[in-house]
């Protein structure tokens, strides 16, 4: 029950991303990571499918064919590649805000949280850790930038 509740939450979060309410989608996001590492749900995957892949922007769509490139075995089921969506909710989190222009101590606050999801969740899922990483970057990069 709790599961589809926050895959509801995480939908609603990527809906309000692709129409551009990123106030919206940060705070689904944002609860949605405090409930994913707070709680027992850390290790809930979304499987990716078609309607899914539009909702995200280029970024987590090229790590999508890059997983296809890199991991022969998703080729037989593309459409169903896990995500995690702690690293989801982070990603979409990050990417709110940097367009909202937070400030960088926001941002360092989220990496604190990609730390503790780098802790938590299994290595197993390719997309996952991609998105993770290239989350993990994209604030390294924000922060650099900022703080000169």
């Amino acid at each position: 029950m709790v599961l589809c509740f926050r895959l509801s939450q995480q939908t609603e979060s990527l809906y309000a991303f692709k129409r551009g309410e990123y106030q919206r989608c940060l705070q689904l996001s944002t609860q949605n990571v405090h409930t994913l590492i707070g709680g027992r749900m850390s290790c809930a995957h979304i499987l990716t499918d078609a309607e899914f892949i539009q909702l995200l922007d280029d970024d987590p769509v090229c790590l999508t064919g890059l997983t296809l490139l890199v991991n022969p075995s998703c080729r037989e089921d593309w459409g169903h590649i896990p995500i995690s969506q702690l690293n989801l909710s982070l990603y979409l989190m990050t990417q709110c805000q940097m367009k909202l222009h937070h400030p960088v101590t926001s941002l360092a606050q989220t990496l604190d949280y990609i730390e503790v999801a780098h802790r938590k969740l299994s290595q197993l899922f390719t997309l996952s850790q991609l998105l993770l990483k290239l989350t993990e970057h994209k604030i390294l990069k924000y922060i650099s930038i900022h703080n000169r």
